[in-house]
């Protein structure tokens, strides 16, 4: 653990080039060293790093590689991660990035050892080019205009470099000329000789500036037209990149960040008129994306080998996409327990689609990706193709057991596709459901008090347990009693379930996946898939280095403590031996449990179900000299821990256009349309008024009216 200060090398504003082996250089931008150490906390390390770079770090991540990993960057996201970087790196310095959070795909090319320029991944799209920083595109518009002789490519190219040089000097300009090939610009200020003249050169072609007067005389400091410069086109062209990042980009706030950044004065109109506009230019770059699925299924099948990524579609219509990396299908093979919590996952951010998914759990019960898939709705006939996708995946090797709502067509679909294997009720759903029939004349005490009754009845282990809890229940409420009975405890109830859910009842991937798309702005497919897939990749990077840190036991950290936690239970528990010598009997001072030591069975039954030996078993264990570990699943040993996140996701090049690509058009939604919003550059229409005879529908010059 390093003990001492770290110089911390903090870089921004650069990009990341790939080399043929697939590591990682930071290339460009600028650099700043501070001090940090175990007493350093992460939001003192944001802020420093804010005022060092004058940035605003809710849009930007602090990531670092590990030593002799130059391919996958570690998120710093918390004091637990930034206590992790420093404990385990042994060299005095280190470097930090900053990479904007919703990019991590390629944005440039570097020449390989042949000499071909070739795609590679960066991780901050946009960084190297100052058009698209965060609002910092001012740096160096005042040279972008030289004088005479300076050429650019085409009239437009011109016009966009005089437009924010005219910013950066704070002048406003008018066009005497403004033909195809000529433009003739002059200061709007009256009287003040700035002019510049620019046409097209028949020598090369190119667009030369051929005269300029560079001299103003008018007062351009504190012009209050100034905000004539800034339509509303321009605040979008300006804004976009930053709207893409954060959604909820107040208009107010965009006015503030204009004023500061340029000088120029905006009303709030015309900065939400901006904001309109961005929003509109970004949903049809959304939507042109989905051109990109059929790339990015043969790229991930191309990069991932072993992976599988399925995309339907008809009469050019996109259908639904079904994906499963390779890392995630090997760690569920090898590392998980089969158990498979099946969810549909409406995103806050996406309003056309729904995520499917297939989840497991490892051996410390954190969630673990398998398989998902985007349809447009939750149907029988969706979850009917999703398992029949995932059966294929994953094959049949083991007797699996899935949990899920048991809603749209989830029952049908398991009992077809997987007829082996178990299907139980996610005790969440039972829970929303029980309260729902409480009511509200309870008190919130009592509903805690019969919320709790029945998730004892969900743990309990055998049948005299579940009625110990339904008859607490019926003390309260007969009619509560009766719901619960009728709600077939055969699907939620460890005393009467028949698959092994080895303690997990409900999953959480609603919640994580939802939080990894955590935008207000409707991303495209391509955008939420690839977004899922840059997280389970980091995942999976984090915990197998984590994993590698364990020393201690054979069991995962959370499981070990479990086993000490029973084991504690069973310090003064008595134990009768047979003459077999492998069923013993266990009094707990309630209850005599017989433990079967050879077939790793209790009477109380948790044995069995959880996986982890019992209080009753462990003081047999105990007293036998007998190794806990040789008694507890493989699924919670440390080696199923580091088999599950093995292998990785290999990063994938940025797509590449092409007119083969399926177009994506999205299927009309159930209902009727809400209504179309005004044009946003089109604020109010005024009816035209003669001010000759002052009606309505002409004007003067037009009138027929006789003159009074």
């Amino acid at each position: 653990m390093s003990t001492e200060k770290i110089l911390a090398i903090c870089q921004f504003g650069g990009d990341f080039i790939a080399n043929s082996d697939g590591s990682m250089i930071y290339i460009g931008g600028e650099a700043h060293v501070i001090d940090i150490d175990q007493s350093t906390h992460f939001h003192e390390l944001v802020a420093e790093i804010s005022d060092m770079f004058n940035c605003n770090l809710d849009i930007y991540s602090i990531k670092y590689f590990l030593r002799n990993n130059k391919r996958t960057l570690i998120t710093v996201s918390n004091d637990k991660d930034l206590r992790r970087m420093i404990d385990y790196n042994v060299d005095s310095t280190i470097d930090l990035y900053l990479v904007k959070k919703v990019e991590n795909r390629i944005i440039r090319s570097v020449v390989a050892d042949s000499g071909t320029s070739t795609d590679v991944i960066t991780a901050a799209d946009g960084e190297g080019s100052p058009d698209t920083k965060r609002l910092r595109v001012t740096n160096g518009w005042d040279n972008l205009i030289t004088g005479v002789g300076q050429a650019f490519d085409t009239s437009k190219e011109f016009r966009e470099a005089l437009h924010k040089y005219a910013i950066a000097k704070g002048f406003v300009y008018k066009f005497i000329k403004s033909e195809g090939p000529r433009v003739t610009v002059v200061c709007s200020a009256k009287d003040c000789p700035w002019r510049i003249h620019a046409s097209k050169s028949s020598a090369n072609q190119d667009f030369t500036i051929k005269k300029m007067n560079d001299t103003h005389t008018c007062e351009r400091e504190n012009s209050k037209q100034s905000h004539r410069l800034a339509t509303q086109s321009w605040v979008a062209s300006v804004i976009k990149e930053k709207l893409r990042e954060t959604p909820d980009y107040k208009p107010r706030d965009i006015a503030n960040d204009l004023q500061r950044e340029y000088g120029l004065r905006l009303s709030y109109h015309r900065a939400w008129r901006g904001k309109a506009i961005a929003e509109k230019e970004l949903h049809g770059s959304q939507e042109q994306a989905g051109n990109q699925l059929p790339w990015l299924c043969e790229k991930i099948m191309e990069t991932n080998p072993g992976s599988i990524a399925v995309l339907q579609a008809d009469d050019l219509k996109f259908i639904r996409l079904f994906l499963s990396f390779n890392a995630s299908l090997n760690g569920f093979e090898h590392g998980c327990r089969p158990l498979l919590f099946l969810d549909a996952v409406t995103l806050k951010a996406v309003k056309r689609w729904k995520l499917l998914t297939a989840t497991a759990v490892d051996g410390e019960n954190d969630m673990f990706p398998v398989a998902m898939a985007v349809v447009n709705t939750e149907t029988i006939e969706n979850w009917h193709w999703f398992l029949l996708e995932l059966k294929s995946a994953i094959g049949l090797s083991r007797t699996l057991t899935f949990v899920s709502n048991r809603q749209n067509g989830l029952v049908e679909a398991v009992s077809e596709v997987f007829e082996e294997g178990f299907h139980g009720y996610c005790t969440k759903h039972l829970i929303q459901e029980f309260k729902a029939e409480l009511g509200d004349s309870w008190s919130q005490e009592m509903k805690d008090t019969m919320v709790d009754n029945l998730l004892q009845a969900v743990y309990a282990c055998k049948a005299d347990e579940f009625n110990s809890c339904v008859e607490n229940i019926k003390a309260k409420s007969p009619d509560l009693a009766e719901w619960v009975l009728s709600a077939k405890p055969e699907l939620w109830s460890d005393a009467f379930f028949k698959g092994l859910r080895f303690g997990q009842f409900s999953s959480a991937a609603v919640q994580m996946f939802n939080e990894w798309i955590s935008t207000r702005q409707e991303p495209s497919v391509l955008q939420m898939i690839d977004t899922i897939r840059c997280r389970v990749m980091e995942l999976i990077y984090k915990r197998h280095e984590s994993s590698n840190t364990w020393t201690e036991t054979l069991l995962t950290p959370s499981m070990a403590r479990k086993v000490e936690l029973e084991l504690s239970k069973s310090r003064h528990f008595s134990v009768v031996c047979s003459t077999t010598g492998v069923v013993f009997e266990v009094k707990d001072g309630v209850t005599n449990n017989i433990i079967n030591m050879e077939t790793w069975e209790c009477t109380c039954r948790r044995w069995q179900l959880r996986g982890l030996p019992c209080a009753h078993a462990l003081a047999v264990i105990e007293r036998s000299g007998w190794c806990i570990y040789d008694f507890c699943s493989k699924y919670f040993t440390t080696a199923f821990y580091r088999q599950a996140y093995l292998l990785s996701i290999n990063p994938i090049a940025d797509p590449a256009h092409s007119s083969s690509l399926v177009p994506f058009r999205a299927k009309r939604l159930p209902g009727r349309p809400k209504k179309k919003p005004v044009e946003p550059r089109i604020t109010s229409k005024r009816a035209v008024r003669c001010s000759k005879c002052r009606g309505y529908g002409h004007y003067k010059q037009t009138c027929t009216t006789s003159a009074l």
